[in-house]
């Protein structure tokens, strides 16, 4: 039988647009954040802002190695090869870069865009300074006094302090292009609806509060994480049962934080719901400066108060009980005190303090990274503080909301008692030393309430000035103990980081992270 040439030409033209339908692959993320993070640098959001936005669009100097799932995330090599002390001063580090790398506007990443970048995020005198960057960098930046170019690619740190931790603190600075910025006049608004950066996504458009869209960079300088799909679309979506539903309906293909009661659902549906421990710590944040929570006899009967057991029941099993900062495993983790669940010597703590009742006030989210299930975990914990002799009010708000107490610090707030703030311990310096360093009283850092004792202080300068591994981990775990030793925060879980994927997804690692690398996920037709 012969077929005429037209209907064979219509035929194989039907088939060629099948095909090209079929290669066209979508991984659409729910994410918990109540808006789409700030795509112009540094995110907001917390860390699922830097996991979804920053380490799509852009590189940070230094990155963290998500390709395992067995063991925590360390550092390695991002936008620079390779770093070390000045071996004449130790407040300089010297870092080389990589070389033929491109920005996404086509431009070269050179040692002068990291001077640019820096400047940006400190220099107030700079054309291209950012307020609200510098106010979501100077946790990280903060130590840095001025940033040298050697050659085209060799830069230095100049530091105000030895600071042995400070390759750790570069993570979280992610790079943009200076020609893009240039080119929009360093425009805010123009910035964020054309964001240029180094990383494995490239901008495709932006529905304000809605969705983000990228595609893959099929010319990113690694080729190992060039994405297995095509597109990579972001949607805000807060409400944990939305996100079960959205998945369920095949609106997305991939959710963070899954109610624990739909679990079940999601499983008898086929999904794939997976977790693994995390460098996680959900806990409370604490006033020392006003307060009843100056007195430790309260802070230790808030945290012998806490049934945990019934907090990881409640949470379905996606979590272990948070008894210190850092749970264990962690490698600083040392031998910390545990306040094991105790009511009764909780209440007798708060009646020698002469706190009984006990007003409390915290500051808590609807929402957010890492925050879990904050509404009915607080609720929960609540209702056991105030069996113990606590009378606890909930000032409940959104996640920036929160996160902006957070960075105002206990000076500008100082009506809360405590702000629930899950923290991420992905490195030494973010997990522990932030918050009980004067260096890092907010509103320049993490230490929100203002935390200080002698022993702390005289051990963090001990680790800043310890370049040797072994002896700086020892002085860590020291550090750690002393943090458990004061009570100074309200400890409560650990995550184990649930996440719920389409089963038509393929190829993702879990990492004992904070952090994930969606690049290597195929989506099957």
């Amino acid at each position: 039988m012969q077929f005429p040439l037209k209907t064979i030409a219509a035929a194989a033209l039907s088939c060629l647009a099948a095909v090209s339908s079929r290669a066209e692959t979508t991984l659409t993320v729910a994410m918990t954040a109540g808006d789409i993070p700030i795509t112009t640098g540094i995110p907001d959001q917390g860390s699922e802002g830097v996991r979804f936005v920053g380490y799509s669009l852009y590189d940070a100097l230094v990155l963290f190695d998500l390709s395992r799932s067995d063991k925590a995330s360390d550092i390695r090599p991002g936008l620079a090869t390779e770093w070390h002390i000045d071996p004449a001063n130790q407040k300089r580090w010297i870092f080389k870069l990589r070389e033929n790398v491109k920005w996404h506007d086509g431009c070269p990443f050179t040692a002068e865009d990291v001077v640019w970048n820096f400047q940006r995020i400190q220099n107030k005198d700079a054309p291209q300074f950012d307020a609200f960057q510098f106010a979501l960098g100077r946790t990280y930046a903060g130590n840095v006094q001025s940033v040298d170019k050697i050659d085209d690619h060799t830069v230095a740190f100049n530091m105000d302090r030895v600071h042995s931790l400070f390759p750790y603190l570069l993570p979280q600075i992610m790079l943009i292009s200076p020609c893009n910025a240039e080119k929009l006049k360093y425009d805010r608004n123009a910035l964020a609806f054309a964001p240029s950066g180094t990383g494995p996504y490239r901008y495709k458009r932006m529905v304000a509060h809605e969705r983000l869209e990228l595609d893959a960079n099929k010319e990113y300088w690694d080729k190992d994480r060039i994405p297995k799909h095509d597109h990579l679309v972001l949607l805000p979506m807060p409400e944990a049962s939305t996100r079960a539903a959205a998945l369920l309906s095949g609106q997305v293909n991939f959710i963070e934080a899954p109610v624990p009661d739909s679990i079940p659902r999601l499983k008898a549906a086929g999904m794939n719901v997976v977790t693994n421990t995390y460098p996680h710590n959900w806990a409370y944040q604490l006033n020392f400066v006003k307060g009843p929570m100056t007195d430790i006899k309260v802070r230790q009967a808030a945290n012998y108060a806490i049934n945990r057991d019934d907090v990881v029941e409640l949470l379905g099993g996606t979590a272990i009980a948070g008894y210190t900062t850092a749970p264990p495993g962690m490698p600083y983790y040392g031998n910390p005190i545990k306040y094991k669940y105790d009511p009764a010597k909780a209440t007798a703590l708060l009646k020698e303090a002469g706190c009984y009742p006990c007003k409390i006030n915290l500051a808590i989210s609807t929402s957010g990274s890492g925050q879990m299930q904050p509404l009915p975990m607080n609720e929960l914990v609540k209702s056991q503080l105030d069996a113990a002799g606590f009378e606890t009010t909930l000032t409940s708000m959104d996640w920036n909301a929160l996160l902006n107490i957070s960075r105002g610090g206990v000076d500008k707030f100082p009506d809360y008692t405590g702000v629930n703030i899950s923290r991420n311990l992905v490195d030494p310096f973010n997990g522990i030393v932030r918050h009980v360093w004067t260096g890092q009283w907010a509103p320049v850092g993490g230490n929100w309430g203002h935390f200080s004792t002698p022993e702390t202080e005289t051990l963090i300068g001990q680790i800043f000035g310890e370049f040797d591994d072994a002896k700086r981990m020892g002085l860590l775990s020291q550090l750690h103990e002393k943090m458990s030793e004061q009570a100074m925060m309200i400890w409560v879980a650990h995550d184990l980081n649930p996440r719920a994927l389409s089963p038509k997804l393929k190829g993702f690692v879990q990492a004992q992270s904070w952090f994930q690398d969606l690049t290597r996920i195929t989506v099957m037709p």
